[in-house]
C-alpha cells in the first residue's frame, strides 16, 4: 500500500498550495503574478498531481522559489531545513526579542505579535534558501 506522504511528494498541486501558503500569499495574489489568471484557475493548478515543466516554471517564478526547489519541495525538508537554521542561527530567548512584561496582553495583540515574529523568521527563512 503506498504511503499518504509518498503519494502527496509527487502531488505537484499540493506543492504549489503549500509553497504558496508558506509564502503568504493567497490564490489572488498567486493568480495575479502569473498574469492575472483567476483565483479558481489556481484553485484548479493546486488540485492537478501533474503540471508542465513549462507550467511549473511560471509558477516557480512567481512563488520566488526555483523550478528545482518547487520540484522537490518536501514538508520534512523544510522542517530540516528550518531547525538546522534555527540550531545554527544562536537564536536564544533573549534575542527573540520577547515582550515578557506584557503577559497580559489581550489575546488579539499577542497574536499579532506573533506573527510578526511569524513574518521576519519568514523572510530570513527565505533569504536562507535563496542564497543555496
Amino acid at each position: 500500500m503506498e504511503n499518504v506522504s509518498e503519494k502527496l511528494s509527487f502531488h505537484k498541486g499540493r506543492k504549489v498550495e503549500r509553497i504558496r501558503k508558506l509564502r503568504g500569499l493567497s490564490q489572488s495574489d498567486l493568480g495575479d503574478k502569473l498574469g492575472g489568471i483567476t483565483k479558481q484557475a489556481v484553485s484548479k493548478l493546486e488540485q492537478s498531481e501533474n503540471i508542465s515543466d513549462e507550467k511549473l516554471q511560471q509558477i516557480a517564478n512567481a512563488l520566488e522559489v526555483t523550478l528545482e526547489g518547487l520540484k522537490s519541495f518536501s514538508e520534512e525538508k523544510v522542517l530540516y531545513n528550518t531547525i538546522n537554521f534555527y540550531e545554527n542561527s544562536n537564536v536564544n530567548a533573549s534575542s527573540i526579542n520577547a515582550n515578557v512584561e506584557n503577559i497580559n496582553n489581550p489575546l488579539k495583540e499577542t497574536i499579532e505579535v506573533f506573527e510578526k515574529q511569524l513574518e521576519k523568521l519568514r523572510e530570513e527563512f527565505i533569504k536562507v534558501i535563496k542564497e543555496k
